[in-house]
């Protein structure tokens, strides 16, 4: 599977032609946005329409600069976008669990009582967890000599070893990076996004 991530768009007009650029000449199989799409959800309905314009099936997130509702439901108008907060969403054999929102704890205790809800129900199946805070103790969380992402995302991808993939965002200082959490790669795929096949 071909998959075209990308995250703190904040609806940079040139941005969006980088990213319609890649879809079109790259012709990903799933979209991936992992959250800041807008600047504090300033023509939020407009951005959504832009990305639907894609024609291609898109899973999103919140970010710090959205509300999980807003999109929710701007997402629901939708012919393309599916928003995966909280939920376990499959394609193309793979377990898609989305957690929007935050960027600034270094703890989750939503996501842990999440995560504790849910294991049972992705075992033995090959998983991409996208998230907008980044992982913490990786290239995606350093900044200012120090890492600052969250604990309790790097522990679940540490928990469970079907976890193949890791999108994460909201550090702009830490686009375009990658690491490995044991053997699971973690990016941030920065606003122009990156190509990532599985």
């Amino acid at each position: 599977m071909k998959l075209f991530a990308f995250v703190d768009w904040h609806s940079d007009l040139s941005v969006w032609r980088k990213i319609e650029k890649k879809v079109k000449d790259e012709n990903p199989d799933l979209i991936v946005c992992a959250g800041d799409i807008s600047v504090f959800e300033q023509h939020i309905e407009g951005l959504m329409k832009m990305l639907d314009s894609l024609e291609k099936p898109i899973f999103i997130i919140h970010g710090n600069h959205e509300l999980s509702g807003v999109l929710d439901k701007l997402s629901e108008r939708s012919k393309n976008i599916k928003f995966i907060h909280r939920k376990i969403v499959e394609f193309q054999n793979f377990q898609f669990i989305g957690y929007g929102g935050g960027g600034f704890s270094v703890r989750d205790d939503g996501f842990e009582r999440f995560a504790n809800n849910i294991e049972s129900k992705i075992k033995d199946k090959k998983v991409v967890l996208v998230t907008h805070a980044p992982f913490y103790g990786t290239n995606t969380d350093y900044v200012w000599k120090r890492h600052c992402g969250n604990k309790s995302f790097t522990e679940f991808i540490k928990n469970n070893k079907n976890v193949v993939l890791g999108i994460c965002g909201h550090l702009h200082e830490c686009a375009h990076t990658k690491d490995k959490i044991g053997n699971t790669l973690v990016i941030n795929p920065g606003p122009e996004g990156e190509v990532i096949n599985l």
